[in-house]
Order: structure tokens, then C-alpha cells, then sequence
């Protein structure tokens, strides 16, 4: 929890600073999530801008655009809080930030799911890993869940747009193999338009080698939340 916790810091300073409730200081993680759902996709929208790297970050935008807001998103924030802790303790390699009412979640070569050069087959360790998330999926039926493939500038720009596309849709369907219902997946690429780390260094190509995942609520949890809290 503790990589988790941090990474949530700079997104609810700056709804504390902003809102500037006092309150605030002494709330617990789904209060919180209430406050961040009220503040709007604005102040999101502002923090996220500024720690993406380089290039748009559709994955969080995605999150973004999901807000409810209000006490039923803080009922939507605890159930992704939990959700989220069992990604992390099942799957230690993989970066897990909680952002809002949603989850994002990345994979690469360091973290859980990678493939061979010019690949795009499910296998290995990578299998293993998917399978851990496929039954955290199970255990949390009323979410949706962005896939996005991206890769390296390594290679014609028409190529790796076409490799992020098979990749990304090698998890979605190796996901829904492992009996996750198709509805609740979305799958998107972007071959190298959205790096994460710098492409002129073996690091920096090893981050943008990745899948990347939003976990948002379903219309189902969403109308769950609004009826629990509307009492």
C-alpha cells in the first residue's frame, strides 16, 4: 500500500489546496475520494497534466472522464482502493496508482507482462500474471477496464502502431480466455505516440515497451453507489 498511498499524494494536495476545507486534513481514504470526486475533472485534469511525461495520457483521461463525484464517488473510491490493494499484493511488479474513482495500472518488461521482439503472444510469466488479474477482475465484477498497447520509437512509426494494436488486444483476449466478460474491456493503441520515459535511453524505451490499464466503475457500480448513498 505504501507505493500506492504516495502516488495519490500529489493529486489530493492540490484538491486540498484548492477546495481549502480544513476538514480535509483529517479524512479517511474514501472521505477523500468524495472530495477528489467533487472537485471536478478540472483540478484532476490540471495535476495529471503535469506528471504524464511526455505525450497525452489517455489511460488517466479515461479516468478522468469517469468521475461521478460526490459521496457516491467516495463509495466508488473505497471499492477501487480495495480493488487496488489487490493488484498490488498479487501482482508486486506492477505499477499500481490509484487516481480518483479509478485504477491505473502498468505493465513492462520489469513489470509483469512483456513480450518477445516483434511478438505479441501471451506466455510465461506474463500468462501468470494475467492470470493473478483475471481473478481479481472475477472478485470485482462491476468495473471496466481500458487496455492500451504503446511501444518504443524503435522501428517505422506504421509498425509499432500495428504491434501496440496486436499486443493490446493479446491481453484483452487472453483476459476475456480466462472468463472475464468482453463487455467490461475496451482496447485501444498507440504504438509510440505516448511515451513514458525518454526513447534515447535503454531505460527510458524499456517504460514505453508497455500495456497500460484504467480500471473505472460500470454503469452497474455507478447506480449502486448512487442508491447506497442517496439515504
Amino acid at each position: 500500500m505504501k507505493n500506492m498511498i504516495l502516488k495519490r499524494v500529489p493529486i489530493l494536495l492540490s484538491a486540498m489546496l484548492i477546495l481549502s476545507c480544513s476538514t480535509i486534513k483529517n479524512a479517511n481514504n474514501k472521505q477523500k475520494g468524495a472530495v477528489i470526486g467533487a472537485s471536478g475533472g478540472a483540478v484532476l485534469g490540471g495535476v495529471i497534466g503535469n506528471n504524464v511525461g511526455n505525450g497525452d495520457n489517455t489511460a488517466l483521461g479515461a479516468i478522468i472522464g469517469a468521475v461521478v463525484g460526490g459521496v457516491a464517488g467516495g463509495y466508488i473510491g473505497d471499492r477501487m482502493d480495495r480493488q487496488a490493494e489487490r493488484i498490488e499484493d498479487e501482482i508486486p511488479g506492477a505499477e499500481v496508482t490509484r487516481v480518483g474513482e479509478g485504477i491505473n495500472v502498468v505493465f513492462n518488461e520489469d513489470a509483469g507482462v512483456y513480450f518477445d521482439t516483434s511478438k505479441s503472444n501471451v506466455k510465461g510469466t506474463s500468462a501468470q500474471t494475467l492470470n493473478k488479474l483475471a481473478g481479481i477482475f472475477r472478485e470485482y465484477p462491476k468495473s471496466n477496464v481500458l487496455v492500451e498497447g504503446h511501444t518504443d520509437s524503435a522501428g517505422p512509426e506504421d509498425y509499432n502502431m500495428g504491434l501496440s494494436k496486436q499486443r493490446a488486444e493479446s491481453v484483452t483476449n487472453y483476459l476475456i480466455a480466462q472468463g472475464i466478460d468482453a463487455q467490461r474491456f475496451t482496447t485501444k493503441w498507440y504504438g509510440e505516440s505516448q511515451p513514458r520515459g525518454d526513447n534515447n535511453t535503454t531505460e527510458g524505451k524499456r517504460k514505453n515497451r508497455r500495456v497500460e490499464l484504467a480500471i473505472v466503475a460500470s454503469k452497474e457500480l455507478k447506480e449502486e453507489a448512487a442508491a447506497k448513498t442517496s439515504k
